[in-house]
């Protein structure tokens, strides 16, 4: 492929991204200015088109500084990508389970893809035979692959507690004479938490996502209960205990919430969190098709500025010491990224990650599940649909026009097929709004690496 750089800036710092290889390097205003002609201008025209803002011989500097990195392949390298796209094709391991226990909530989240717990169905819970099952057929499934992974995803988990402490148990009783090591995460509103189900989950669990939107006014607009009123006041301390918990023994959390066009100033929200001492945020934008809290056009610049006042205080508070924490899309390691085949298919969805539904059914991934083309089976026929299989083997970034070309490519992978899906009706087409919201933090991301050196920055990637 041939080469392709990105430069542009970030506060003080001008910087330039050489796309195929990842290097990544500050430059100054010169070379920044170079850049616009370099390689559809002879010297002598660039030289041209740049005097009286710099002298000829700063100018010929620069030229042959540039054609040194490319000489080295760091910048406009070139790269062949045949291979890892047949890597993407011919892989058919599960590594991955999300087990849907519960398709119900004890909220009613206005924003809820999930249809608010039931997914357009019935309001059911997974049985333990469920989850035994889906152990299993993840194991025969898994191919040689030691480290798998179970989500429990609802709806809201904890409401078949009973059913996750089954799959745990089951799990860690065959994983020695299957060969695996299963991991686990659980993502909970909080609501249920209890001293004794913290210390079970935190015992078990190798993540713990837990969901809160910000500050109570925000989070109880859009997070309430089934009577209608606010969650804010029930789950804070609750949180409090489970981050503290996770802290004390350097185990991974995170606390999740959305942001919509209702807090726009969302900065103010990852600053509440932060506040209450949970270093560990994610803040996402919300995604649906329909709905007065939607982000809508030209509300992309405001949130811009949110991101940019997110970094700075990000980097205030990393240098001071005080209420430190750091953001989950700025956690990019610009060091010692995902490998290929990740930057080419992302979550692996519909090939290596699946959901599990209470009933046993299996889609790609939880926000597939109940649309009938993407049934792929169930855990109990230990069957998938090739043809799905290989309709999402053939998924990738470079299958979808509008992303092969884009300079963002290989860190946010085409988007989330999902969303493609809902939004546009064709997962090789991205939504708009993701994209150009990804790129934002993508750049400052890249920057944080640079100016903190950030190797504490968590990898996003999981094994490969």
């Amino acid at each position: 492929m041939t080469g392709q750089i990105h430069k542009f800036r970030v506060f003080d710092k001008n910087i330039v991204l050489d796309v195929n290889s990842g290097s990544v390097f500050e430059i100054d205003d010169l070379v920044y200015d170079v850049l616009d002609y370099y390689g559809k201008y002879s010297a002598e025209d660039i030289v041209s088109k740049l005097n009286g803002r710099y002298e000829t011989s700063e100018i010929l500097d620069a030229l042959s500084e540039i054609d040194e990195l490319k000489g080295g392949q760091m910048l406009y390298s070139e790269a062949d990508f045949s291979s890892a796209i047949k890597q993407v094709q011919g892989r058919k391991y599960v590594k991955a389970l999300c087990l849907n226990v519960a398709h119900d909530c004890n909220l009613r989240c206005r924003y809820c893809f999930a249809a608010r717990g039931d997914y357009h169905g019935k309001r059911e819970l997974m049985s333990k035979e469920v989850g035994r099952n889906a152990v299993d057929f993840l194991v025969g499934h898994s191919g040689n692959i030691e480290n798998l992974e179970i989500d429990f995803f609802g709806g809201e988990p904890l409401m078949a507690l009973d059913t996750i402490r089954e799959v745990v148990s089951y799990a860690r009783n065959i994983e020695e004479k299957a060969g695996k090591k299963f991991h686990f995460t659980v993502t909970t509103n909080a609501v249920l938490l209890n001293d004794e189900t913290m210390n079970f989950l935190h015992k078990n669990m190798d993540n713990i996502v837990l969901s809160l939107d910000g500050r109570k006014e925000v989070n109880d607009y859009m997070r309430v209960r089934v009577d209608g009123s606010g969650s804010y006041d029930k789950i804070v301390e609750n949180i409090r205990k489970m981050v503290a918990l996770r802290k004390k023994d350097w185990k991974d959390y995170y606390v999740r919430g959305t942001f919509t066009s209702k807090n726009l100033d969302f900065a103010e929200d990852v600053f509440h969190l932060a506040d209450m001492g949970f270093g560990e945020i994610s803040l996402e934008p919300v995604v649906g098709r329909e709905g007065d809290f939607l982000l809508a056009c030209g509300d992309e610049e405001i949130v811009y500025r949110q991101y940019e006042m997110i970094a700075r205080e990000y980097l205030k508070r990393k240098n001071s010491g005080k209420n430190p924490f750091r953001f989950y899309h700025f956690n990019v390691n610009i060091y010692h990224g995902p490998c290929i085949y990740k930057r080419l298919a992302a979550c692996g969805a519909g090939r290596e990650y699946l959901a599990v539904t209470p009933n046993g059914d299996i889609y790609p991934c939880h926000q597939f599940v109940g649309l009938a083309e993407f049934h792929m089976g169930n855990v109990f026929d230990k069957k998938l649909s090739e043809k799905i299989i290989e309709r999402f083997q053939e998924t990738h970034v470079f299958s979808k026009s509008e992303c092969s070309g884009c300079w963002a490519r290989f860190y946010c992978s085409g988007g989330c097929n999902a969303v493609n899906f809902q939004i546009n009706g064709d997962m090789n087409k991205p939504y708009d709004m993701t994209c150009k919201l990804q790129k934002k933090r993508i750049e400052i991301a890249i920057y944080l690496g640079m100016v903190g050196n950030d190797q504490d920055a968590k990898q996003v990637s999981t094994l490969c």
